[in-house]
Parts: C-alpha cells; sequence; structure tokens
C-alpha cells in the first residue's frame, strides 16, 4: 500500500474510458461543442488492462468506470469482462447518465459489474432538456427500471441546484425506493469553468436535510467507517440515502481516490490542474517496475486538499473557457467527474 503526505492511501481510481458525452448537462458541459482528446490517444483496452493491474499491485481494490459517458465507448462489456475476473479487485463500478443504459444492463450485468450508479438530475421533462439540452428522459428512465432488478444497491445521483431542481428532493427519494434503488444528493461544485457555478446556487447539506426532516420527520445519520465520499442517513421508514457535500463540507482528509483520463493522464484531486503521463511510457515499453515507481513517486508526494482549498478561497476563480479550450484536461468530463 502506498500513502501520500497526509497518510492517505491509494485505494481507489476512477477510470474514464472516453471524453465523449451524448448530454450537455448544465453543471458538466453546458458548451455545444469541445476540444476532444485526439482519437489516437485513447487507451486501448489492453493498456487500460494492464494499468489496473499496475493500481492492483500497488493496494488499489476499487476502480469506477467513468467518462464522459461511458457507454459511448464501443464494447464496453469486453473491458468489464476483463476487470472482473482480477482476483484483487474488491469493487468494480460504474457511472453512466443512463441513456443508453436499457438495451446494455444485461450485459454489463452478464459481463460483471458489480455496482452501477445512474445521474438522474429530475423526474421533469421540461427540466430534463433545459438541464441536459436533450430530450431523453424517458431513455434514462427506462434505463433505470432496466438496471434495477439487476443491480442490487443501484444509486441515483442528483446535483441539487438552487432554482433549479431544489423542490424535488422529496420526489426522487420516492422514485428512488420505488426501484429499490439508493439516492444521494450532491452539492454543486465548483469545477472547471465553463459551468459557470456560482455559490448562490449551491443548496447546502444542512438544507436538504431540513427539508427532508419537514417532510418525513427525525432522520439519523448511518454510522460508517467509510472513505465514500457520501454521508449516509436513514428516514423514519428505514429508507437510506446519502448526501455528497464536497462543497460545504470537504472530505479530503479521507479522499483516497485518483482518476485516469481516457488517454492516460493520472490525476490525483478532482481540482489538480496538472496529471502524470502514464500513455507515454506505456507505450515506450516501460517496465511494471518503472511504471510503478512513478506512481508511487507521485502519490507519496500528493499533498492535495482541492476542496477544501476551494471552500477557503473566498473568490473561488474558475478556469477562463480560453484556457479549458487550449487544455481540454481541465474539464471534468475529461477526468472522469
Amino acid at each position: 500500500m502506498v500513502y501520500d503526505t497526509f497518510a492517505r492511501p491509494l485505494r481507489n481510481v476512477r477510470l474514464s474510458v472516453t471524453d465523449r458525452c451524448n448530454l450537455r448537462c448544465s453543471y458538466c458541459m453546458p458548451e455545444q461543442e469541445y476540444v476532444w482528446l485526439p482519437r489516437e490517444d485513447i487507451l486501448q483496452f489492453e493498456e487500460i488492462d494492464r494499468l489496473v493491474d499496475l493500481f492492483l499491485g500497488m493496494g488499489v481494490d476499487k476502480v469506477r468506470i467513468t467518462g464522459g459517458e461511458p457507454l459511448l465507448r464501443r464494447s464496453l462489456p469486453d473491458l468489464v469482462r476483463r476487470l472482473a475476473v482480477k482476483p484483487r479487485l474488491r469493487d468494480l463500478a460504474m457511472t453512466t447518465n443512463g441513456v443508453l443504459l436499457a438495451p446494455a444492463a444485461a450485459d454489463l450485468r452478464e459481463a460483471g459489474l458489480h455496482r452501477l450508479t445512474v445521474s438522474l438530475d429530475t423526474l421533469q421533462r421540461d427540466r430534463f432538456m433545459a438541464l441536459t439540452r436533450s430530450d431523453e428522459i424517458e431513455r434514462v428512465l427506462d434505463g433505470v427500471a432496466a438496471a434495477a432488478p439487476l443491480f442490487p444497491g443501484l444509486k441515483l445521483d442528483t446535483v441539487v441546484m438552487r432554482g433549479v431542481n431544489d423542490d424535488e428532493i422529496v420526489p426522487l427519494v420516492e422514485y428512488a425506493r420505488t426501484h429499490g434503488a439508493e439516492i444521494r444528493f450532491i452539492e454543486y461544485m465548483d469545477v472547471g469553468g465553463a459551468t459557470r457555478w456560482s455559490a448562490d446556487r449551491v443548496v447546502p447539506r444542512t438544507e436538504m436535510l431540513d427539508a427532508l426532516t419537514r417532510h418525513y420527520g427525525p432522520i439519523d445519520p448511518v454510522p460508517e467507517d467509510s472513505s465514500a465520499p457520501a454521508d449516509r442517513f436513514r428516514l423514519p421508514d428505514g429508507t437510506v440515502f446519502g448526501i455528497i457535500s464536497s462543497t460545504t463540507q470537504p472530505f479530503c482528509a479521507q479522499c483516497d481516490r485518483s482518476r485516469l483520463t481516457a488517454d492516460g493522464l493520472w490525476y490525483l484531486c478532482l481540482y489538480a490542474t496538472d496529471g502524470l503521463d502514464l500513455r507515454g511510457p506505456l507505450r515506450a515499453g516501460a517496465s511494471a517496475d518503472a511504471l510503478e515507481a512513478l506512481v508511487a513517486e507521485r502519490w507519496s508526494s500528493r499533498a492535495d486538499r482541492g476542496a477544501e482549498v476551494r471552500l477557503a478561497d473566498q473568490d473561488r476563480a474558475l478556469i477562463p473557457l480560453s484556457s479549458l479550450r487550449q487544455d481540454p484536461h481541465l474539464e471534468m468530463h475529461t477526468r472522469g467527474g
């Protein structure tokens, strides 16, 4: 196991398989066009497989497949099948926007995917269209319905934004309950620059809990010894939900996750401005020992506490759009959210 300067272990890798997406969500990638990663730079499944073996050998036991939208990556179940058989991989999960999920859910389960998360920010068609610039909510809901019986404990992620969907917290809890899913509410984060984030649109965890308490009655925290980003709570009837309060109450002290972009840059923090190139050495024939030394040196010197730094920064300056277009790796959708 490798530890950073704050004694945080390297245990969790978010693995982006594409920077492309079929939605244009306002809090992630709202521009119509982006500078895409060159196709020849995108890691092949064999290369991803080798890098995952490298991380597993260093103590990682959790991998989450992300994008962009991962289901846009052709033959994705083949990659899932490669990874699922690795004995040291304790948790193999994926996050999707759900648009392409319904016809893919059974194949993903058969390939060995352990867990699934679907992003769902609203149940209302007009709001979905405004948030995503796409009329695809029915396909997303069909995807949830298809996946729920195949993936017990299915999670639904909702980014809560004031004046946009903050009045849907209770309906979303009820919707999740009907599918045996667990809803997780996420505070609106100031990542990238294209999102035009503003503090007044953040709905803090305290307000979410107050709203749910008014509707359901007393809510109890679920005690857990975990590095997971969500704090979990239980309603009086036993229904469990989570809140990821990374904007107002960052979890940097327990963060053990890193991110590998689709073209092989390894980022140690969602807010980091530079990553370690693993594709170059890999394609140049670097040995497993040489790659492990690169990873170990970078993680052992890690001092990132990005969300805490942002919280202390009253200005919270966003990256200008001009800079984002020059370096697509600065975008959240490129590094897997």
